[in-house]
């Protein structure tokens, strides 16, 4: 369970992620391109923020998260600039893909088109009824 601190402490980092990513990306000048922070967690110790993302189209989410890995250190120095204030030590950043997002989109497709996800899930045991 989160503490109140974990909370507030997760809502600051991803308030200002969400905003540094979205200024280098207008910055960079890429088009028809969205990046959100959808989740941060922070470890009970405050060392570590597990930062959680969508990125729009779903086809570069992989592409985009392993760029984020690779600058995590830079992209911590950015959020600790912003956050020196309010932080006495800034948490490693661990990036990760939230494709919650397209899990919801192939349910509604599954729907659409008049299939049922639940029965034509292999992991699902009412399939094996």
């Amino acid at each position: 369970m989160e503490t109140k601190r974990q909370k507030r402490i997760a809502k600051i980092l991803q308030k200002d992620l969400a905003e540094v990513l979205q200024g280098e990306i207008r910055r960079a000048g890429i088009k028809n391109f969205l990046i959100s922070v959808t989740k941060t967690y922070v470890t009970p110790d405050l060392t570590l923020a597990r930062v959680y993302v969508s990125v729009f189209p779903s086809e570069k989410a992989e592409e985009v998260v392993e760029a984020l890995r690779q600058n995590a250190k830079l992209v911590k120095h950015e959020i600790a600039q912003r956050v020196r204030h309010q932080l006495r030590k800034m948490p490693d950043l661990e990036f990760y893909r939230d494709d919650s997002l397209d899990y919801i989109e192939n349910i509604e497709k599954s729907l659409r088109e008049g299939e049922n996800p639940l029965k034509d899930n292999p992991g699902n045991p009412e399939k094996e009824s």
